[in-house]
């Protein structure tokens, strides 16, 4: 904690606060709590999804367009009624993209404005990383695309919520090196808790705070496995994490992207596919 040391211990004991009672959540997540705590209910209809959903224009909108992207809808049939996409697209899918929209609102919040390359870096590895992670789990068979593709959108979910607290302390003000440092360390366990509390599938959640354990690539068969594999994958790492890598690293990265060239070619499709479905 050479940056950050008391600061840390402070904003950390803070959510800690936070994560055992009432999180302290951004206003720009309040449509997808509602939606959240509308999913909650085992009972509750397509309707009551729809009217909860109506709320927000914004995941209205991105409900449409992924419903009728080329990698959930390649039959090219044209979906304009939301409910009809919701069926399509299903409920944890409708749950993960009231988060993603959550995430890309608090990207644009002027709370995160002192730290705009280290936010957008990382929104467009999100993308890359669930994109590429859809592709690994349609061409291996064991884990569903969708799935993984929702984990890799907000695996770090915890990233923008720490940059979001972080901006309410004088101390990460201007101070880069502390932000860092407060992001690598406590990134993965604080998403974890996030989307438990987010009611998020306990494999996903699993799958984000186990991230960073060191996996066997060349087999993956996990959902965790999956989301290791797509971010050694992805060629568009933080800098702020790269800074981090040393060169063995770097070394296996650069081998594993040789190895699946195929796959990563036919995901460059979907990258832009869900980059245009999620953008403003």
């Amino acid at each position: 904690m050479a940056n950050g040391g008391k600061a840390h211990f402070r904003i950390l004991e803070d959510i800690a606060r936070d994560l055992s009672g009432d999180v302290n959540f951004p206003t720009c997540m309040d449509a997808a709590i509602l939606v959240r705590n509308t999913l909650k209910n085992p009972f509750a209809n397509l309707q009551q999804v729809v009217q909860a959903i109506g709320v927000e224009p914004l995941i209205s909108s991105k409900l449409l367009r992924l419903a009728n992207s080329v990698g959930i809808n390649p039959g090219g049939e044209r979906i304009a009624d939301l409910s009809a996409a919701i069926g399509r697209l299903g409920f944890d899918i409708v749950r993960t993209t009231s988060l993603a929209v959550a995430m890309d609102q608090m990207l644009k919040s002027r709370h995160l404005a002192g730290y705009d390359n280290i936010s957008r870096q990382t929104w467009e590895y999100s993308i890359q990383v669930a994109a590429i992670a859809r592709v690994l789990a349609r061409h291996l068979g064991r884990v569903n695309p969708d799935q993984a593709m929702l984990t890799g959108l907000v695996h770090n979910i915890g990233v923008f919520y720490l940059m979001y607290r972080a901006a309410e302390y004088p101390e990460y003000r201007n101070n880069e090196p502390a932000m860092i440092e407060l992001l690598l360390g406590w990134h993965e366990g604080i998403g974890e808790s996030l989307l438990h509390i987010l009611g998020v599938p306990t494999q996903i959640t699993d799958a984000v705070r186990d991230q960073s354990q060191m996996r066997d690539v060349e087999t993956p068969c996990s959902l965790a496995d999956i989301l290791y594999c797509a971010k050694q994958l992805a060629d568009s790492k933080p800098q702020w994490q790269l800074a981090y890598l040393n060169g063995n690293d770097a070394a296996a990265e650069e081998e594993n992207r040789l190895r699946y060239a195929d796959l990563l070619h036919e995901a460059e499709e979907d990258i832009l596919d869900l980059r245009a479905a999620l953008s403003a």
